[in-house]
């Protein structure tokens, strides 16, 4: 294999087109910062494409390993009882592929000043 890296950045989803907008953001952020590394959009529900389908994409792109990186506050019933189900599908239908699920991105420290600066305007 190549050692290139996937990353999909995992989020709830709306039916709302813009809301998808600060996501895909994200997505070209980590690209600008790193080309190498391929970078998915995915959402649980309301939106596409999905897990599975994001996986798939990386996959397809010759990806050794991916990073699920869930784009919410905290932990909740979403990352509590349906993506664990939803990690170890992906593990099974990519088994040559190391599949690793990150911590809600609300739990990092850099996250937490981050929000705590904007909410003081700084």
């Amino acid at each position: 294999m190549n050692g290139r890296r996937g990353i999909v950045l995992l989020a709830h989803g709306s039916r709302e087109v813009r809301w998808h907008e600060p996501i895909e953001a994200v997505a070209r952020r980590i690209t600008e910062l790193q080309p190498a590394t391929v970078v998915q959009c995915a959402y649980l529900e309301l939106s596409a494409p999905d897990l599975p389908a994001a996986a798939h994409a990386l996959a397809e792109a010759g990806v050794d390993s991916i990073d699920v990186v869930p784009l919410f506050l905290g932990m909740g019933k979403h990352l509590r009882d349906d993506l664990p189900g939803l990690i170890e599908w992906l593990r099974a239908a990519h088994p040559s592929i190391t599949v690793t699920l990150r911590p809600a991105i609300g739990e990092a420290p850099e996250m937490i000043d981050v929000v705590a600066r904007v909410a003081l305007n700084r």
